[in-house]
């Protein structure tokens, strides 16, 4: 049973960055490596799902993980407020069409978790709302990993709650972040205790485990996430054709 509020938002006290900031570097690479081989093969297919608070580091992790990969095997999908026409379909429509196609590696910064995090928080839909939304998703990804071969990792980003007010601050202060600053994310911070009961619910009722990944000290997220990724595609045993 997960509880986040026993999972740590803060790197090991006895981690050494300098030696996790080197080891990060080579898995980036190795990402970078592997993406050519994914694509090149054309057997598997790679979906990366990144959840968390406002200001857990989403566009960061995605920027520095992905820096080696080549554009043309990768695609980031950002997922806003549904359009009219999203909302004329099942709320998973706009997120299938989405799914990576053989060869290719996509991103989902945000997801098809946000119809079953906001618009519960929100009390927008009711709880049997909740969990047909929720059967729906893992069969979702069931599919996509049976089906389409397609290899789905999910990344919760921990962010602790006076870290965000340490983020959010800094989209205010610092002139370089102040495009990042929406005051709609402080409204949402006073759910924070919501977020989370909900954040759980999920994490727990998932069939395809998430992975954890504490973010206060940016540069252990970005360890924890490029390792995850090299660990999980090297299970592959992917190799150029030929």
């Amino acid at each position: 049973m997960i509880t986040l509020a026993s999972i740590p938002t803060r790197p090991p006290e006895d981690l050494d960055r300098d030696k996790c900031e080197k080891q990060t570097k080579k898995w980036v690479k190795r990402i970078g490596e592997l993406q050519e081989m994914l694509n090149a093969q054309g057997k598997h297919s790679v979906l990366v799902l990144f959840q968390g608070m406002d200001a857990s580091g989403k566009d960061g992790a995605i920027r520095k993980i992905f820096e080696d990969c080549h554009p043309k095997g990768l695609q980031v999908i950002s997922f806003k407020k549904p359009t009219e026409e999203e909302f004329a379909h099942d709320f998973l429509w706009r997120i299938h069409k989405h799914a990576p196609a053989k060869g290719m590696i996509h991103i989902f910064n945000r997801s098809h978790y946000e119809d079953v995090l906001i618009q519960r928080v929100h009390q927008w839909i009711d709880e049997t709302h909740v969990d047909k939304r929720i059967a729906a998703i893992n069969a979702f990804e069931e599919l996509l990993e049976f089906d389409a071969n397609t290899l789905v990792l999910k990344f919760f980003l921990h962010i602790s709650y006076e870290q965000q007010a340490i983020e959010l601050q800094e989209r205010l202060d610092e002139p370089d972040k102040h495009y990042k600053h929406n005051p709609g994310d402080w409204e949402e911070r006073k759910h924070w205790d919501e977020y989370m009961r909900c954040y759980e619910d999920v994490l727990n009722r998932s069939s395809i485990p998430w992975t954890i990944v504490p973010v206060d000290k940016r540069w252990y997220r970005d360890y924890i996430v490029a390792q995850t990724l090299v660990e999980k595609m090297e299970a592959l045993h992917l190799q150029y054709p030929g």
